[in-house]
């Protein structure tokens, strides 16, 4: 590592799944050091075979396996296992054990999004939830769809299409009238993105991200929403 360069980040994934398996791939792209470790033996044998040294066989629920993987120096641990209690206990122990500070774990049953909750593990993903909540948010005369919910934060980050004739159309962002705990982020035209200034004008079609306190959706869509529509205020 040359003098004055950043420490390198070191991330332990827990299962080696298809999405254990292609984080790690990406990661290690990214110059990540990078410690999968997978309890399966024949699925241990295949990924070794691209990841090499980068795979590691063994129960990630053991504390003996985390130990050997350098969970002592993790940055970061993702519990991405097909098993929701091991995705839990492993991120539990690694947080409070080792006090590794960040950790993320992969949901399989949306069901159990609360006992990660309840646990305090979190983030949790659940990509049967991400899709639900996309399809419960694509109605047209809506349009915003949950792109993340920042829960230890009590933040949320929402997008808007801009219909036309909507209220914020073709006003500067400053000019925009939102209710305050809530901030536009990013605008996306024609398929390039932009962090708008004060004087940036929004206008219609934009898509619009927003970062707001929760609860705060139903007053800030309307704003977005074309003339006549019928805003929904729920969720």
């Amino acid at each position: 590592m040359t003098e004055g360069s950043p420490e390198q980040m070191y991330v332990i994934i827990a299962g080696a799944g298809k999405v254990g398996w292609n984080l790690a791939r990406e990661l290690i792209a990214k110059d990540r050091e990078v410690t999968l470790i997978e309890s399966d033996h024949r699925r241990f044998r295949v990924v070794a075979e691209e990841l090499e040294h980068c795979v590691q066989y063994g129960d990630a629920t053991e504390l003996w396996v985390l130990e050997r993987a350098g969970i002592q120096r993790a940055d970061l641990v993702i519990a991405v296992t097909g098993d929701d209690e091991d995705n839990i206990l492993i991120c539990q122990v690694a947080k409070e054990k080792y006090g590794c500070e960040r950790i993320v774990a992969r949901v399989n049953n949306p069901r159990n999004l609360d006992h990660f909750k309840t646990l305090g593990v979190q983030p949790a993903v659940s990509a049967t939830d991400l899709i639900l909540r996309l399809i419960e948010h694509e109605v047209p005369e809506y349009g915003l769809v949950q792109l993340l919910a920042l829960e230890e934060e009590h933040l949320e980050i929402i997008e808007l299409e801009v219909g036309a004739g909507a209220e914020a159309a073709g006003r500067t962002v400053s000019e925009v009238a939102l209710p305050e705990g809530s901030l536009i982020i990013s605008v996306l035209r024609e398929g390039h993105g932009f962090v708008p200034r004060a004087d940036s004008e929004i206008r219609a079609g934009d898509q619009v991200l927003l970062i707001l306190d929760p609860g705060l959706e139903s007053e800030v869509t309307p704003r977005f929403a074309p003339v006549g529509s019928k805003v929904s205020a729920g969720r």
